[in-house]
């Protein structure tokens, strides 16, 4: 699995953890401090994301980070 499929998966694994518990877009974004534009390009794929920022988004999801990272 190469690093482009890698950082799909886990945008995969936060989207659905955000429609889960019913947030949007803008409401995750508020809840960690960036634009919901970021939360659109990190849903997508398209977004590098900082190790912080994935801890933050763990956080809002109230969900383990690794379950974030799974890329089974």
């Amino acid at each position: 699995m190469d690093e482009t499929e890698i950082l799909k998966k886990i945008a995969f694994n936060i989207k659905v953890e955000r429609m889960r518990i019913g947030l949007t877009q803008f409401q995750l974004a508020e809840m960690i401090d960036v634009h919901e534009k970021y939360i659109g390009r990190v849903e997508s794929g398209r977004q590098n994301m900082t190790l912080k920022t994935l801890i933050k988004l763990s956080k809002a999801l109230n969900v383990d980070l690794v379950k974030l990272l799974e890329i089974k």
